[in-house]
């Protein structure tokens, strides 16, 4: 039966759960805090027209022995060291309407997983799988490797050489069926089949399940009603990684509803990587939760092992502490005993109907089924059947041979042993378990995750409600009270407006002299680094010396010789007049670039804006900021101008003993003081210019580097920060002109306000009804399911009327829009 047909009250969930959602989505301020997609995927499980229970574990730990002991029905294909890549789906079928949908492999499938199989063991694949001689060849050599290893269960290649020979059969025996592209799709009418044993027995067969992709089982069976559905995944350690990712992926799935994981420790007494990974995986997965039943398959083989035994205790009390669906079992026994419930003597109880195919005579001697050898080991070696109670008779003992063993057991003690088997085998309990689970649980845990899930969303909503409706009740209701109220906090506003003035010229300081955040000067200041060092380049690859030797010798006409000191004078003095130029240039540029972008920047202030409202006019903070400009411009100015005044003078280094420049002053005076005319002097000009090089280029980097940048920074500090406290004052000042201006205007502007804040009533109104409508409606389908306890909470007349803050009246009011805070997206 469907959720509307079992609980008409949740008919409409789907409906009024999206009506909260979206409530939600129109609270930016609330939906940046909560996760509407949480909620999404537990209402789609909680309202699914089925619940996949995933079985998952690797490919020995005994995941489809465990669903045929858990149906007691033979539909899955289970062998010991067998790793099928098959997805099997069970869901539920009436009475007389059980079937079986059979999905083969494409031929690309079966050649890809040829090829990884035989790398696996070392073959060679063929390059064309259709040549029937060539697999044939490869099915010879995979046997031989089996039998090498020992036998199909000796060793991981060994394993691997028989599904690479069972995909072999498989291919060769169901050719006809398999499409070179496609998936192929079969219904069981479609191979003749009666009835679903028929259509199981074909699929179970181990060379035919090496090529089913998918198989799609519809029986009756009250574990299946209400929606149930169980997937069997391949093995998360299967050869094929193809196959082990499917599981993975199903697992990651947020809409996989529960898993049963199965595990292996009790037979190797700890968890392999590929167990830990499937765990991590499964964790990870918040649409999963808590639904995870742990099965502990194999238990059987601690029975005569204390060694594993201790180690699975240990690592169930380590590792799953905090887990409560804790199982172990024996699928292998749990199934088969159920099954033999239903033989008798006459066929030895099951050698020969059920395990006929394993006992089929070899050699001329019979084969024994892994069943019998556990249930032998069973009943004589683990110790679990109590001797007074279930005493072994002499004529067990006697014999060698397992097949009569089990004979005589039977035998002798009978439904009773059988019966104590399956309670050992934990086989009744796990089942008994996810049928209480499934029955009886299931669906009301999947409502109280989606009310828990709600719950924050839902109070998050009422609490927004409540003091947004609060603060507009507060509000005043007509004209004349809400311009009073207005005057009266003229005096708060202007007082609100100065002071963000103050911190926004202080905080625009702070990103200019002490980050890199204002982009404009940081662009700024880089271009007069550069113009000053493209600048100096130009300035010494162009250094005439018989232009400064004319000018020098200019200055002292009575002689006609020109000393190397005066050539250099007269250098120094053309190169720091030069470099002042530019950065005089720059400088000035970058003083209007800041002060132009920081009164843009204030321009687009929310309290510019409002102190425009309030008095009409920017209260002088664009002039007093463009006078500052022109203060500051002039200051900068001055600075760099005493900044290359000084590139002159030497730098002491120049004279230092050890050092590059005197060498090289050396250097040049001997060159040039080699004559006393003219052309001695030209002769040293590369020296020269090296000189002057050596030391301006030192004297240009501490200032682009070191000296400068501080100067700019400290000359707008000293500027802006007195000055913006200046003007803090003055826009206090003008309380008088703001009452005359405000008075003017606030009327019409009261009754605008008024409107809005009646519309936004009306509309917080209106979210209200819709989310105590959707609300009710969601606890009555929680009440309908005896979950009164996770009721959602709805906003009541008493909420609405009795204020739970009490709220400053001066506070509640914005200044720009005259609407409460955080109200106006309501508009939209």
């Amino acid at each position: 039966m469907t959720l509307p047909n079992l609980f008409p009250q949740c008919q409409d969930l789907q409906s009024q759960v999206e009506a909260v959602l979206q409530l939600l989505q129109q609270e930016p301020s609330l939906r940046s805090q909560h996760d509407g997609s949480v909620v999404q995927s537990s209402l789609r499980k909680a309202i699914a027209p089925t619940f996949e229970i995933v079985f998952a574990g690797t490919f020995s730990a005994g995941k489809s022995m465990l669903i045929n002991a858990l149906l007691e029905r033979e539909l899955l294909y289970s062998a010991e060291g067998h790793a099928t890549g098959t997805e099997c789906k069970i869901a539920f079928a009436k009475v007389g309407e059980e079937r079986v949908v059979l999905t083969f492999l494409s031929e690309v499938e079966v050649r890809e997983q040829i090829q990884a199989l035989c790398q696996l063991v070392g073959q060679i694949a063929p390059i064309n799988i259709n040549q029937i001689e060539s697999l044939k060849q490869l099915q010879t050599l995979t046997l031989a490797i089996i039998e090498q290893e020992g036998g199909k269960s000796k060793s991981k290649r060994a394993k691997d050489a028989d599904a690479l020979n069972l995909l072999i059969e498989g291919f060769i025996i169901n050719r006809d069926r398999i499409s070179s592209l496609a998936n192929a799709t079969y219904s069981m009418e479609q191979f003749g089949f009666e009835n679903l044993k028929k259509a199981a027995d074909y699929a179970r067969r181990g060379a035919n399940s090496a090529v089913l992709k998918r198989v799609e089982y519809y029986c009756n069976h009250p574990l299946l009603q209400d929606g149930n559905v169980i997937i069997d995944t391949p093995g998360i350690d299967a050869p094929i990684k193809k196959d082990a990712l499917l599981t993975f992926e199903k697992i990651q799935n947020p809409d996989t509803s529960a898993v049963v994981f199965v595990l292996k420790t009790a037979s190797t007494g700890e968890l392999t990587s590929d167990e830990t990974e499937l765990s991590e995986a499964i964790q990870n997965n918040s649409g999963i939760r808590d639904r995870v039943f742990y099965v502990f398959n194999r238990i059987d083989e601690t029975w005569r092992n204390e060694q594993l035994r201790s180690r699975l205790n240990h690592i169930v009390a380590s590792q799953f502490r905090n887990s409560s669906k804790i199982y172990k079992t024996s699928g292998l026994l749990g199934f088969y005993g159920s099954q033999i419930k239903n033989t008798s003597i006459g066929d030895r109880f099951g050698l020969d109907s059920i395990f006929a195919e394993s006992v089929k005579s070899v050699g001329g001697e019979e084969g024994t089924p892994q069943f019998v050898n556990e249930f032998n080991s069973y009943c004589l070696v683990s110790g679990k059947l109590d001797i007074a109670k279930f005493p072994i008779p002499y004529s067990v003992l006697e014999t060698n041979a397992k097949n009569e063993k089990y004979v005589r057991l039977l035998s002798s003690l009978g439904t009773n042993l059988i019966n104590q088997l399956i309670k050992d085998s934990g086989i009744e309990e796990f089942r008994a378990a996810i049928t209480n689970y499934l029955t009886y649980e299931k669906r009301p845990l999947l409502f109280a995750d989606l009310a828990d899930d709600l719950q924050p969303i839902c109070i998050a909503l009422r609490q927004s409600y409540l003091e947004t409706w609060h603060k507009l009740e507060s509000q005043p209701r007509d004209i004349e009270a809400i311009k009073s109220q207005e005057l009266q906090k003229l005096g708060h506003d202007l007082k609100q407006i100065g002071d963000l003035f103050r911190e926004h010229i202080a905080q625009e300081l702070n990103d200019a002299v002490a980050s890199n955040k204002n982009q404009g000067l940081e662009t700024d200041y880089r271009k007069l680094k550069e113009n000053m060092v493209r600048r100096l380049d130009e300035l010494l690859e162009n250094f005439s010396v018989a232009d400064v030797h004319q000018r020098a010798q200019a200055s002292h006409r009575r002689n006609s010789v020109v000393p190397l000191m005066g050539i250099l004078a007269e250098g120094f003095y053309f190169l720091a007049n030069e470099l002042e130029e530019v950065l005089v240039e720059n400088s000035q540029k970058i003083a209007v670039n800041f002060f132009q972008n920081l009164i843009e920047t204030i321009k687009k202030t929310t309290y510019y804006r409002e102190l425009y409202r309030l008095l009409g006019n920017d209260g002088g903070i664009e002039l007093r900021l463009e006078n500052l400009a022109q203060t500051a411009s002039a200051a900068i100015v001055n600075e760099a101008r005493t900044e290359c005044d000084r590139y002159v003078r030497e730098r002491p280094e120049f004279y230092a003993e050890e050092t590059n420049i005197i060498y090289q002053l050396r250097q040049t005076l001997q060159q040039a003081c080699r004559g006393y005319d003219y052309q001695s002097m030209i002769e040293s000009e590369p020296a020269i210019r090296q000189l002057l090089k050596l030391d301006f280029e030192l004297k240009v980097k501490d200032t682009i580097m070191r000296t400068f940048r501080q100067t700019i920074n400290q000359t707008f500090s000293t500027h802006l920060l007195a000055s913006a406290e200046k003007q803090s004052d003055a826009i206090l000042q003008q309380y008088d002109r703001a009452r005359d201006y405000l008075a003017q205007t606030l009327e019409k502007e009261a009754q605008v306000k008024l409107d809005k804040n009646r519309s936004l009533q009306d509309a917080i109104e209106k979210n209200i009804a819709i989310y105590n409508e959707s609300i009710s409606g969601i606890n009555q389908c929680l009440e309908a399911l005896d979950l009164s306890r996770k009721k959602l909470p709805i906003i009541s007349e008493i909420d609405l009327s009795v204020p739970t803050v009490i709220v400053d009246v001066v506070d509640v009011i914005d200044a720009d829009s005259f609407v409460v805070d955080g109200l106006q997206d309501l508009e939209a």
